[in-house]
């Protein structure tokens, strides 16, 4: 091996050395043998995590007054019942995890190591805590997270796996921008590792789905699970291409500078740089294939399966015919072996198309007959619904003159407040009152008591509208809905009556 694989090997070795030292406090407090009043053996490494945690969801929620106090009543609250501790114990662990995190020396933490990238010892320093307010009349300090701190709580965030991917994505465009061709060489191959790994998670969750999907519930989930890989996977396939062409142009621009001429070893470098990065590429879109057929065949044969084994595993004559006949079974335990296999339930639900559909308007009467929606125009005047209705509308009409009269009425509601006033509110909880309305409102406006060029008294409203004689009946929307009755409401509609000695604004 030579010199300068060496050196890829041990760069940037101090860097990697500090990310290891940020862990060295967890250790630390792992070491520590605190026992609680039933000699249980505390987990301080798990409280320290927690006591990073609760400091980085403080400075989320921009509380920037957290003590020991604090901490601790947050310790105690978590762990209520898995440790028999007092509050002053509480307390003591909360200051032992602070002091630990940041010494009470004043001073950062350190860590020595011996640095094999240039042959040297050294020391890191570093700053998980740090104080953030003091106050005088109380004597209380208070803290937050350092920005080394912040570190290492994203250190122990597990997105590295699923994005370390896109991460190299992103690095390797920085070093073709600056020009650190060898080290993009370096990134490419640590993207192909990246790659193969994701190739050995796809086998395992192609067995994990053949071998787990056992209810309509782990279907979905692994169904999502896939739809939030292939997006992922997407993403990166397009930054691969878009890579891919950055590269090409600048192999390119070295090119017609001729940069292949002066500095060889250079342009050789970009060369594999485009060699390579294909070959990743290539091997990344194959993931693609590999997502999109886990979804398209391997979960639906896996929900196929799932439904036949349901299928072959049920016996008609063992599970259901042999406990009905040779166990007599009370009348509530046949329900219940026989509610499967009965009609599934079904719900009606209202759409808002029915609304421009073909309106099919019925009626309860005292012999619970259902009378369908009677036509305006000509009928059999020897029915006696019919002969019923005619009156009923009359009747309406003639009300409504008489309100105009009295108190000049302009809307259905203030009509159906007349109604009450003289004892009638009995008409408008019919159902026959609010198709009267709206059978005028559609034939809006009636002049001189005809609707259009029907003739008057051969229709339904024949009666109702004789009573206008030469006056004009204009019906228009109106905002809001009347609703005077539970089993019924309306639209409020204004009610305009024109002509001689009877004109109403």
């Amino acid at each position: 091996m030579d010199k300068l694989d060496l050196q890829d090997i041990t760069s940037g070795y101090r860097e990697r050395m500090r990310r290891l030292a940020l862990f060295d406090p967890l250790f630390d407090l792992d070491r520590k043998r605190e026992v609680d009043q039933a000699k249980t053996s505390v987990d301080m490494k798990g409280l320290g995590l927690l006591t990073l945690l609760f400091f980085f969801e403080q400075k989320l929620m921009r509380h920037y007054k957290t003590g020991v106090k604090e901490l601790a009543t947050f310790l105690q609250q978590l762990t209520d019942g898995q440790y028999k501790l007092d509050t002053p114990d509480y307390v003591r662990l909360a200051r032992t995890i602070i002091q630990t995190f940041r010494p009470t020396t004043g001073r950062k933490r350190s860590y020595s190591f011996y640095n094999w990238e240039f042959f040297v010892d050294e020391q890191i320093e570093y700053s998980i805590l740090k104080a953030n307010d003091f106050d005088m009349k109380t004597n209380t300090q208070y803290y937050t997270l350092d920005e080394d701190g912040l570190e290492l709580v994203f250190a122990t965030k597990e997105f590295y796996s699923e994005f370390q991917l896109s991460i190299n994505q992103l690095m390797l465009r920085k070093q073709l921008d600056k020009g650190e061709f060898k080290g993009a060489l370096r990134q490419i191959n640590e993207m192909r590792i990246d790659v193969e790994n994701l190739q050995e998670r796809m086998i395992k969750l192609k067995h994990e789905i053949q071998r787990s999907i056992v209810s309509e519930e782990t279907f979905e989930r692994y169904k999502q699970l896939l739809e939030d890989i292939y997006g992922r996977l997407t993403r990166e396939d397009e930054e691969f291409k878009e890579l891919r062409q950055f590269v090409k142009e600048t192999r390119e621009r070295l090119f017609s500078k001729d940069v292949h001429k002066k500095e060889v070893k250079t342009y050789q470098l970009v060369l594999q740089i485009t060699s390579e990065l294909e070959s990743v590429h290539y091997e990344h879109s194959r993931l693609l294939e590999q997502t999109l057929s886990l979804k398209n065949t391997t979960l639906v044969t896996a929900q196929e399966s799932l439904y036949y084994t349901g299928i072959q595993a049920f016996n008609f004559d063992q599970d259901l015919v042999s406990p009905i006949v040779s166990n007599p079974l009370p009348l509530e335990s046949m329900v219940g072996v026989l509610h499967p296999f009965l009609k599934v339930e079904e719900n009606k639900g209202w759409s808002p198309l029915t609304l421009f559909a073909e309106q099919n308007i019925t009626e309860e009467r005292e012999t619970n007959k259902q009378q369908g929606f009677i036509e305006v125009g000509h009928g059999d005047k020897d029915d006696p619904y019919w002969k019923e209705l005619m009156q009923q509308y009359k009747l309406i009409m003639h009300y409504y003159l008489d309100a105009v009269e009295t108190v000049e009425v302009d809307t259905l509601s203030s009509f159906m407040d007349y109604l009450e006033e003289v004892g009638q509110s009995m008409i408008y909880e019919k159902r026959y009152f609010y198709d009267f309305w709206m059978i005028l409102h559609q034939r809006s406006p009636i002049i001189q008591g005809k609707l259009e060029e029907e003739e008057e008294g051969k229709t339904l409203l024949g009666d109702a509208l004789r009573l206008l004689g030469d006056r004009t009946l204009t019906i228009t929307e109106a905002e809001g809905i009347i609703n005077r009755v539970k089993r019924y409401s309306i639209q409020e509609m204004k009610i305009r009556l024109e002509g001689e000695d009877n004109a109403i604004s």
